[in-house]
């Protein structure tokens, strides 16, 4: 059988392979997944085995490909540390660009890296560094300070300065004939209240896809791959902009194993943007690290209180801590199905009010003002769910309509006029690769997928 493009998603515990057709009409054809084989030492032995299911899917002897794209996320996914001067101007902005390409980020500092610092980095041992600090020809020494004990480090790591302009060529003197492979970008934070994260979100995923190399066996999937390799949480990001292109704003909710992941792309009110301390990005991403629905269902279960869950479920302590101890990533008894949807409005209305923002009341002797502070999410016109749990849950609109019922007075997440829909097709990610290179194809099989 002959199939225009493979889409690989090769995931920390799965691989998922999704096959498409572009001509003579785009459509989506099927879906293959096998156990990713990190600890095997070959990331290949998953893919080819998802490979080998998408094949005994599509009723077929043999799969011929024309292209063959890919997202990772395996091993860790884009293991990052960012370094910057004010935590809340321009690490914030480093931070921001960083999570929208689709990062894990594993450390962040702000002022002039201390011993303990330095230390961290190596053992993290990420596979980008982002330095940033001053706004143009503002402070230089901090960000000048920090490259140079990067620098020292001598480490073969990529290091990207996206910090105050004034500072580019001794930074490239800093970093000349050192092992690591230095990229100058744009300022992420050029002037005070104002970000400017496209830039070093697309170098992100540039490098990450040229330094491949996050799990075993990864090296032979670039040379396999025809077209771009990217952070699956990135992927995740570039189809909701597509989205956004073209139908406007909303969020993406993402609910997996071990995170949660809430992609917003939305300007917000006018009204809120006057009252708004410090300016937040079009398209921002947020990483619940606690939030799990497999790996971490018992840091949502200790944040319910196990009496509370209990009581939802209509059951008894005992028979609790038995699903706790039996649960598996895919649920397949009615009571499992049921304590994972528990799990799942936990973890969606938790981490959207950690992603949006909030109003703040403050009184002086001129009385009450009212300013805002983070993400401003109630224009959003559509809430998406992607992920294992929000494609394949029984009640998934359900729970994500429990989002706006959640929301108090002071709090900027969308509004009850917000429309719910599902990637019926689990394909997002693959769909957000895709359309770097064919975003009118994507577009059509994203909506598609949603309708």
């Amino acid at each position: 059988m002959k199939i225009n493009i493979l889409v690989a998603e090769i995931g920390s515990t799965t691989t998922v392979v999704n096959a498409f057709d572009l001509n003579p009409c785009t459509r989506f054809l099927g879906q293959g997944q096998a156990p990713t084989s990190v600890y095997q030492g070959d990331v290949n032995i998953g893919l080819k085995d998802a490979i080998d299911d998408l094949t005994n899917n599509l009723n077929t002897d043999e799969i011929e490909y024309d292209e063959l794209i890919a997202t990772s996320s395996a091993a860790g996914g884009l293991r990052m540390t960012v370094h910057g001067l004010v935590y809340d101007m321009t690490v914030k902005a480093a931070k921001e660009a960083a999570l929208g390409a689709g990062a894990n980020i594993k450390n962040i500092t702000s002022g002039k890296l201390r011993d303990s610092d330095v230390k961290r980095i190596k053992e993290i041992n990420p596979n980008i560094i982002l330095i940033a600090g001053g706004v143009d020809y503002g402070e230089r020494d901090t960000a000048l300070y920090n490259a140079e004990l990067i620098a020292q480090l001598d480490l073969s790591i990529p290091v990207i300065y996206a910090g105050n302009v004034e500072n580019h060529n001794e930074v490239k003197e800093l970093f000349k004939d050192k092992k690591s492979e230095l990229y100058i970008v744009e300022n992420v934070y050029p002037k005070i209240d104002e970000l400017n994260i496209e830039p070093t979100r697309k170098i992100i995923q540039h490098v990450f896809e040229k330094h491949i190399i996050h799990a075993p066996g990864m090296k032979k999937v670039r040379h396999m791959v025809t077209g771009p390799i990217m952070p699956t949480p990135g992927a995740v990001m570039e189809a909701t902009k597509l989205l956004y292109e073209d139908m406007g704003d909303l969020v993406t909710l993402d609910v997996g194993g071990a995170t949660t992941d809430v992609h917003s792309v939305t300007e917000g009110s006018e009204e809120i943007s006057r009252i708004l301390i410090n300016p937040e990005p079009l398209a921002k991403r947020t990483v619940e690290g606690d939030l799990g629905v497999y790996v971490n269902m018992k840091n949502i279960v200790n944040l319910i209180g196990q009496d509370e869950l209990a009581k939802k479920l209509d059951i008894s302590l005992e028979e609790l801590d038995d699903i706790m101890k039996n649960h598996k990533p895919i649920p397949k008894t009615q009571l499992d199905i049921a304590f994972t949807e528990k799990l799942t409005v936990h973890a969606v209305i938790a981490a959207v009010k950690r992603h949006a923002g909030h109003l703040r009341h403050l009184y002086g002797p001129g009385g009450k003002k009212t300013l805002a502070e983070g993400k401003d999410l109630t224009k959003a016109k559509y809430i998406v769910g992607t992920g294992g749990a929000l494609t394949r849950l029984p009640n998934r609109i359900d729970i994500m309509k429990e989002i706006v019922l959640s929301g108090k007075e002071n709090e900027l997440i969308p509004s009850k006029e917000a429309k719910i829909l599902v990637d019926n097709d689990y394909i997002m990610a693959s769909l957000g690769v895709m359309s770097k290179q064919y975003p009118d194809e994507a577009l059509r099989l994203l909506k598609n997928s949603l309708e």
